[in-house]
């Protein structure tokens, strides 16, 4: 960063860490959470969630539907997706000023160049879908995304892990990606799979992503047998409460339903219909957009 935008940094740093002081009586927020370097990094990287943490609703936060992009990760995850695709991918989300745009790491790089200049964040997914890779494996890759200019990583929990009882090995499995990630100023988001999970499977895991030093809690992959519920985004929001932000993905298709979803606590939509949901907020039909129908 250039000297100018240093000062600005730590002037709005200055800002939080007083407002949170004020809030909690005084307390020392310098724990890693919420000390400067942590919150400039997730300033620079576009952690949309921390207002949450003011008492402001995710339901208020959408007045306008013109507003509605911001929420939105614009997402194209299939396997057979073309550098034609992707192209068309990144076209829209400067168009329609999406959060980001989540790929697969092979295309990181070539995303970064064609958003380079541009607010649109480039989020890649790690270990995935399965999320059955080791830690050290989901770690590199991590580091990998980020040198090709990914600033948002997407990983996938080891679910088997998680059903088995083995929090600790869940446990590090998220924090092996998030130390790799933080150091690079990268935010995180942890997908737990909530259509493979129980209830119990669901606080579990968004506890240990908390407890990890996640940025984010997200639903689903959309290669499972189910994507994001309200019901879902509702559990995941009381669990990690509002330091958090809650990711739903899959099956949001439509205005109505990103709109239920924001309501119930989500801070991130993921979505291949990320044109069709903002075209909806303006009162125009369209017939589609780029991604994957996965999502």
């Amino acid at each position: 960063m250039n000297a100018e935008l240093e000062k600005l940094v730590e002037q709005i740093t200055d800002q939080i860490i007083a407002r949170l002081q004020a809030e909690q009586g005084g307390a020392n927020t310098d724990d890693g959470q919420c000390s400067p370097h942590h919150i400039a990094c997730a300033l620079q990287a576009g952690a949309s969630r921390i207002g949450l943490g003011w008492g402001q609703s995710a339901a208020s936060a959408l007045d306008a539907n013109a507003e509605v992009g911001k929420y939105i990760d614009h997402t194209l995850l299939k396997p057979e997706a073309t550098r034609e695709e992707i192209e068309k991918l990144c076209q829209e989300a400067r168009a329609f000023s999406f959060a980001s745009v989540c790929i697969n790491p092979t295309w990181v790089k070539e995303s970064a160049f064609l958003l380079h200049g541009s607010p649109v964040k480039v989020c890649t997914v790690i270990g995935f879908p399965l999320g059955a890779t080791l830690p050290d494996v989901k770690a590199y890759e991590t580091r990998r995304a980020i040198f090709d200019g990914a600033t948002e990583i997407d990983m996938v929990i080891n679910i088997g892990a998680l059903k088995s009882g083995d929090d600790n090995l869940v446990k590090r499995d998220i924090a092996a990606v998030v130390e790799a990630a933080h150091d690079a100023c990268a935010i995180v988001k942890v997908i737990i799979e909530t259509a493979l999970l129980t209830d119990d499977e669901k606080v579990r895991a968004s506890v240990l992503a908390k407890e990890a030093g996640a940025d984010f809690v997200k639903t689903s992959t959309g290669f499972s047998k189910g994507g994001a519920t309200v019901a879902d985004i509702e559990l995941m929001r009381k669990a990690v409460g509002a330091e958090l932000g809650v990711k739903a993905a899959g099956g949001v298709k439509d205005l109505a339903s990103a709109k239920e979803m924001i309501a119930a606590g989500a801070t991130r939509i993921g979505a291949s219909a990320g044109v069709k949901i903002v075209q909806e907020s303006k009162g125009v039909k369209v017939a589609g957009s780029s991604g994957s129908g996965n999502y």
